[in-house]
């Protein structure tokens, strides 16, 4: 199944109007992986708008786990659709229960007054630094069987993390991650898909960027982590087949929660995309 690329995941087939159907990657994990479901969501969505219209931000929450081993119904509801702007209501289902809800709004594109405050951290290349994945800190031999069939899925986004964390064991780090982002296909350009690629790459090591200043592994069996909402607004095109640098940190964690913001540059230094997410951290 290795073989299996991510465009055709966010590849959605039309059950009827408004409704879709998506695939399912079984990671290794317990739940479904939650970036599989934002970037099938907002695939969804983009299958229902005028002409012309491109993502600028969507908001999401996460209702129940998905099961990685059943396909995803998502049901897209158009709210409005206005001169500029649309807006869709997405329902994730599976067994009949919503597993997620995202409302994301659309936009023709249009000139207007601009700035960028933020600045993209001096970091090494990524053709410096070696490639990971997200089990390249776990020993295989700690791995079950079902994980190490999974570590093909994650080939089609190439990930170059500037720090080196070994989440297999606590530590104390300051609560930030710079990772180099790319992916593997050629998109040839087409915004949507970025976009859908980008939502799906989002979720890569960000909560467990909250984590790190508490000495704590990720792979505690004590320790519940779950994300209960996650938003992305979009700024500029960009081309995600080229590398973009995601910067991950922490501003906050208390009350069994974790909130995490992260931004997109492209390698000119331009802010593309910008993030947020909440997420349960419980020991138990």
């Amino acid at each position: 199944m290795s073989d299996i690329k991510l465009v055709d995941l966010l590849t959605l087939e039309k059950i009827e109007e408004g409704l879709f159907r998506g695939q399912s990657w079984d990671l290794g994990f317990r739940a479904l992986f939650g970036g599989q479901v934002m970037g099938q969501a907002i695939a969804a969505a983009q299958l229902t708008l005028p002409e012309g219209r491109v993502a600028h931000s969507f908001h999401a929450y996460f209702l129940l786990p998905g099961d990685a081993k059943k396909p995803v119904v998502f049901d897209v509801q158009t709210v409005r659709d206005g001169r500029s702007f649309s807006t869709r209501r997405i329902k994730a289902i599976q067994n009949g229960r919503s597993i997620f809800y995202m409302t994301a709004s659309f936009q023709q594109p249009e000139p207007g007054l601009e700035h960028q405050f933020a600045v993209m951290p001096d970091v090494p290349s990524p053709e410096s630094l070696p490639r990971d994945t997200m089990f390249d800190e776990v020993a295989p031999e700690s791995m079950s069987t079902r994980m190490r069939e999974a570590l093909g899925y994650h080939k089609p986004i190439d990930m170059r993390s500037v720090q080196q964390f070994d989440s297999a064991s606590s530590g104390i780090h300051e609560p930030k991650r710079y990772i180099w982002m790319k992916a593997e296909e050629v998109l040839h350009g087409n915004v949507h898909l970025n976009q859908a690629m980008l939502s799906y790459a989002s979720d890569y090591h960000f909560l467990s960027t909250a984590t790190q200043p508490h000495d704590v592994s990720v792979r505690d069996k004590n320790l519940i982590m779950a994300t209960i909402d996650h938003a992305v607004w979009f700024h500029h095109p960009f081309d995600f087949d080229d590398w973009l640098l995601y910067c991950a940190e922490s501003p906050f964690s208390g009350g069994a929660r974790g909130l995490v913001r992260g931004q997109f540059f492209n390698r000119q230094g331009k802010l593309v995309a910008s993030t947020m997410q909440e997420g349960l951290m419980r020991k138990i």
